[in-house]
C-alpha cells in the first residue's frame, strides 16, 4: 500500500518524469516481448538482437531516481539483464563452481557502478525491505521465478510484484502442500532468505498463507500449522541456450 501511495504522489508531483525513466527500460520489454514465452527464454535470439547490447550500455550510466519505486523498476530490470548477460557470455550457475563465476567472481558496469550479480541483490536491491522482489528477479534456472515477457514499470510495479509473488506461490512445480500430513514443500527461496520474509510476515508459513490462493490453507499456515521443507534447487536452464553453447 505504501508503494502504491509514493507511487500515485510521485506521479502527480511529476508528470513528465515517469515518460522519462522508462525511456531507458523500453529496449529492454520489446527484447523479453520477442524473446520470453511463459518464462522460456530464447537466449540465441537475445543474443542476435543489437538492442540488448544498447540497453545494457544505457544501463551502465548513474541513474537518477526520484523514488522507491523508480529504483526498484530500475535495479530489477537490471537484474535481469545481466542474468541473461551471464548467460551470453558463456557463464552457467548449473554447478556449484559456475554459480561462483555466474553470481560473485563476474561483475557488471551498471548504474555507474561496478557490480556482481551477487552483490546487486544483497546490496543494492534486498535492502529496499521488498520481499516480494524474491519473485520478480531471475537467475536463468529452472527453479527460479518465471522471468516475465515484459519489462517491469513504475506505473504496474505493484501488479507486477503481487502477480508474480501469487503465481510463485501457487505453482505446485516450485511449492507444494501436504494437506494430510501438514507438510509444506517449498522453494529453497523461503530457506535463503527466510529472514526477509521472518521480518515481513513473522515467519516463512504466515508470508505463503498471505498469498496461497486457498482460503483453508491460508488459515492453517497463519497458524503455522505446517511442517517447512525445502525442495531441492534446479538449476538447469530456463530456456535455450545460445547457439554457440549448443554446438
Amino acid at each position: 500500500m505504501m508503494l502504491r501511495v509514493l507511487l500515485i504522489a510521485w506521479l502527480v508531483m511529476s508528470p513528465f518524469a515517469w515518460a522519462e525513466a522508462m525511456s531507458i527500460h523500453q529496449r529492454f520489454d520489446q527484447i523479453l516481448q520477442s524473446s520470453v514465452v511463459d518464462g522460456a527464454v530464447d537466449y540465441s535470439n537475445i543474443a542476435k538482437n543489437p538492442n540488448f547490447a544498447e540497453y545494457l550500455k544505457e544501463l551502465e550510466s548513474k541513474p537518477t531516481f526520484h523514488n522507491q519505486p523508480e529504483a526498484l523498476v530500475y535495479w530489477i530490470n537490471a537484474y535481469n539483464a545481466l542474468a541473461i548477460k551471464g548467460i551470453l557470455d558463456g557463464r552457467s550457475p548449473r554447478t556449484l563452481l559456475g554459480r561462483y563465476g555466474y553470481f560473485k567472481k563476474a561483475k557488471y558496469r551498471v548504474g555507474g557502478r561496478k557490480i556482481s550479480l551477487y552483490d546487486l541483490e544483497h546490496k543494492v536491491i534486498i535492502p529496499m525491505g521488498e520481499p516480494r522482489i524474491h519473485f520478480a528477479i531471475n537467475c536463468a534456472s529452472q527453479s527460479c521465478p518465471k522471468l516475465l515477457s515484459k519489462a517491469y514499470t513504475t506505473d504496474m510495479l505493484e501488479q507486477q510484484l503481487d502477480t508474480n509473488t501469487r503465481a510463485f506461490i501457487n505453482d505446485p512445480s516450485r511449492n507444494r502442500f501436504d494437506r494430510n500430513k501438514k507438510i509444506a514443500y517449498v522453494s529453497k527461496i523461503f530457506d535463503w532468505f527466510q529472514e526477509d520474509f521472518n521480518q515481513h510476515a513473522g515467519s516463512v508459513q504466515k508470508y505463503l498463507s498471505r498469498y496461497v490462493t486457498d482460503p483453508s490453507l491460508a488459515k492453517d499456515l497463519a497458524n503455522e500449522q505446517y511442517k517447512i521443507k525445502y525442495l531441492k534447487y534446479d538449476w538447469r536452464l530456463n530456456g535455450t541456450p545460445p547457439r554457440a553453447a549448443q554446438s
